[in-house]
């Protein structure tokens, strides 16, 4: 006897009509063709979407800036050719130099690098009287207005209290004596600027019997210049030249007012060689 459940079988599909072997064979191929794109479109989907994400990625990593490092101070300016510094511009209008300190009478009192003081800077043998013998001197000695103004009171003038850079002196003969002497001292440009004004203070405040100093002219033959008279000492008298260009300064003992004015101008001229303000 057959199995019950081949007989359940056979009865089922007794009464089933079959396709053709061939029509069979067509559908299959046909459902293995739709396999196939089926995946194959799984596998373009799948490369499309990586390559979207790839792309994604990309552009939303930038270029990183170059960081820019907290200031510390100011660049490094990069030195000029010239060792002389030029004046700042910072509009279309140029910017001058700053002026060197100078004097009620204008002239400049800049100071010189170098304290010595040339012998251009002295009168010289052509400037005074044929006959006159030139020869070096210093400034202490009887001559000297310091000594002159000595019996002056207050002895302690801020006059002596300038502190000189450099000095040099002559004495001018003829026979056995001595018309004209000048001593030259070169100061600081703040001292010099200050000299004549001492000078001019020390002779309105001399005080006490000993001497009296009278200012008799100022700016003789156009020069920044003083002219004093010294009454001392048992009613002698010296008058004394005072005359400053830049940082130099001379002082001259004469034997009068028209002596002073006539070496003011020529004073002035050779001091010119010995400082930087003309």
């Amino acid at each position: 006897m057959p199995d019950s459940l081949f007989n359940d079988l056979f009865r089922d599909t007794e009464q089933l009509t079959w396709d053709p072997t061939e029509h069979v064979r067509h559908r299959g191929r046909r459902r293995t063709r739709r396999t196939r794109v089926a995946v194959l479109l799984t596998g373009v989907v799948a490369v499309a979407l990586v390559a979207a994400g790839a792309v994604a990625l990309a552009g939303g990593q930038k270029e990183s800036p170059t960081p820019v490092l907290p200031a510390t101070g100011s660049p490094t300016p990069t030195p000029a050719p010239s060792a002389t510094p030029t004046p700042r511009q910072t509009s279309g209008t140029p910017v001058a130099p700053p002026s060197s300190p100078s004097s009620p009478s204008g002239r400049s009192s800049t100071g010189s690098a170098n304290p010595a003081i040339p012998e251009s800077a002295m009168l010289q043998a052509s400037d005074v009287p044929s006959g006159w013998r030139r020869q070096a001197a210093s400034r202490d000695g009887d001559s000297s207005f310091a000594f002159s103004a000595g019996g002056c009171e207050p002895s302690n003038h801020p006059l002596y209290r300038l502190k000189s850079r450099a000095q040099r002196g002559i004495v001018f003969v003829q026979g056995q004596i001595a018309p004209l002497t000048e001593t030259v001292t070169r100061y600081s440009a703040r001292d010099a600027a200050r000299y004549l004004g001492e000078v001019r203070d020390r002779a309105e405040s001399c005080g006490g019997t000993g001497a009296k100093i009278t200012v008799l002219a100022e700016d003789l033959a156009d020069t920044d210049s003083v002219l004093v008279r010294v009454e001392h000492h048992g009613n002698s008298v010296s008058q004394y030249l005072f005359v400053r260009v830049g940082d130099l300064t001379a002082e001259l003992w004469v034997a009068d007012r028209a002596a002073a004015t006539k070496y003011a101008p020529k004073v002035a001229e050779r001091l010119c060689a010995g400082t930087d303000a003309c």
